[in-house]
């Protein structure tokens, strides 16, 4: 009862302090406060929600039987559309602020909200090794639906959160792209609801142009309600070797070259200056050395990129067995390197070893809760990006990263890129190797000014023929994106398929300059 008492206490004083302080002023300046007493607890709660969901429906076999009703229910409201007059631009009814993207999405006021309500996995069929899922399914879901089955999906981008759909209508990549390509690449049907409220599958070889033209699309061209995946067998553990660079170009010949071994099974690189970084490479294994076996996943553990940087700061190289399902989300906890801005002592081990458990916040809360203020102090004081450039150029790419944004670490991710038709294919006519940069956090470039750096990031990124992930802010002009982007088959299937008067283009939708 004591104990009870205390909290009570230490509550009262943490809301009288809050209301002396006023609200914005403690979101803004102490939001730790916010997150580690409010947000916590509150991700906690949505998670358990979640599992007890996903587990009574695994339980029932409810999905399969359900989600013929749910589509019939989708293309009943694209109808009703139809019977008012067309008159408002569609989309999903999914509030803004559960997306895992930073952008804030105003055209849900104004459009059509269409409630799209899949979120389970359908189908494992382990002859085709295809999983059949819902587009709401996360991959923290269907990791944990697979692994004990003993699959997985080639590509299985990093954060808990992101779902199938996303990562289909906008792209996601994993340290196997190397080997297997974007998230889209591992996908080998869709199903949709178009706007005159029919169903249609489309594959390589059924509906092909659709098939190819969904990725990247951001949902205007359709509705998405399923997809089948590729699945591999899953192994227990991922042996990954940690190797120091020192020098750009040494970093980026050492990363090119390993990028290009098929024989690893994941590359990853982080750099921590422009000139120091942790090259990573990995093979799946069932057997492993007790005495090597690093579970990074358990919540007391250290943040995966600190670890890392451990092995740079005593220039040495490692060998550590990680059990697949923690490697997979290793960058989750820690939100990559975000939450470290956010909860500044979130490593440290008496936290982790007390609060640990609790973390990361849901992505949808922080958002929420972020009020205008914390809104416009993002936007011109951080940046999330990732621009997906040649690996030939990946040397000035970084330069140009340091430049104009200057934040570190940056996240390096390899994959191949096939000449496939669609929104993002290689300029030639063959596959080639690109590499992904990410940027997340607080710039240090004493030039840097959002928008103006953003739109010197993007020049940049056409000229060599990459392209900018659409999760995150995109400054340019419908011009430029289209010079980004190769919009002939997307812009065929629109007039086809009468989506003119059904979905706004993807510029408008995702791009601030249509926005504002």
């Amino acid at each position: 009862m004591s104990a009870l008492w205390s909290v009570g206490a230490g509550l009262l004083l943490l809301l009288l302090w809050v209301r002396h302080r006023g609200l914005e002023a403690v979101l803004v300046h102490h939001r730790w406060v916010f997150v580690c007493f409010f947000l916590l607890p509150l991700s906690i709660l949505f998670d358990i929600y979640y599992q007890l969901r996903a587990w009574a429906v695994w339980r029932l076999h409810s999905a399969p039987r359900q989600h013929a009703r749910r589509v019939r229910h989708i293309q009943q409201q694209v109808r009703e559309w139809k019977k008012e007059g067309s008159k408002r631009y569609m989309c999903t009814g999914r509030p803004g602020w559960l997306t895992v993207s930073l952008r804030v999405g105003k055209y849900k006021k104004t459009h059509k909200n269409i409630m799209i309500n899949l979120m389970d996995v359908l189908e494992v069929d382990s002859e085709r090794q295809v999983v059949r899922v819902e587009p709401l399914v996360s991959m923290g879901q269907l990791t944990a639906h697979l692994n004990p089955m003993g699959w997985t999906i080639p590509v299985v981008p990093e954060l808990d959160d992101l779902t199938v759909g996303g990562l289909i209508m906008g792209t996601g990549i994993e340290s196997s792209s190397h080997i297997y390509g974007l998230f889209q690449h591992t996908c080998v049907a869709y199903e949709l609801v178009l706007a005159d409220g029919s169903v249609v599958r489309c594959s390589p070889t059924e509906n092909s142009d659709l098939f190819y033209a969904v990725p990247w699309s951001c949902g205007t061209l359709g509705f998405l309600v399923a997809a089948e995946i590729k699945m591999i067998p899953a192994k227990k553990y991922v042996k990954i070797h940690y190797k120091p660079v020192r020098g750009l170009q040494k970093i980026c010949e050492k990363f090119a070259e390993e990028s290009k071994k098929k024989e690893n099974s994941f590359v990853e690189g982080l750099m921590y200056s422009l000139d120091e970084a942790v090259i990573m490479t990995g093979v799946l294994t069932d057997e492993a050395e007790q005495s090597k076996i690093n579970r990074i996943g358990n919540y007391y553990k250290p943040w995966f990129f600190k670890h890392v940087e451990k092995y740079l700061k005593a220039d040495r190289t490692g060998v550590e067995y990680i059990p697949s399902r923690h490697y997979y989300h290793r960058h989750t906890r820690s939100i990559f390197w975000e939450l470290q801005d956010i909860i500044p002592f979130g490593n440290n081990p008496v936290f982790r070893y007390l609060f640990g458990w609790m973390v990361p916040p849901k992505i949808s809360l922080l958002k929420l809760t972020q009020g205008e203020a914390i809104r416009k102090l993002y936007e011109q004081h951080h940046v999330v990006q990732d621009m997906l450039v040649p690996m030939k150029s990946l040397e000035k790419s970084i330069q140009t990263f340091h430049v104009d944004l200057n934040v570190y670490p940056i996240w390096l991710c390899p994959f191949i890129l096939p000449n496939n038709p669609g929104m993002v294919h290689p300029k030639g006519n063959e596959t080639e190797l690109y590499v992904d940069i990410g940027a997340y956090g607080e710039p240090k470039s004493k030039q840097f000014e959002a928008r103006a750096s953003m739109r010197q990031m993007e020049k940049f990124v056409r000229s060599v023929h990459g392209f900018q992930m659409l999760y995150a802010d995109c400054y340019m002009t419908r011009e430029e994106f289209w010079d980004m982007f190769d919009g002939s088959l997307y812009h065929k299937l629109r007039e086809q398929m009468n989506c003119k008067d059904a979905f706004p283009e993807v510029y408008d939708k995702i791009c601030k300059a249509a926005r504002h």
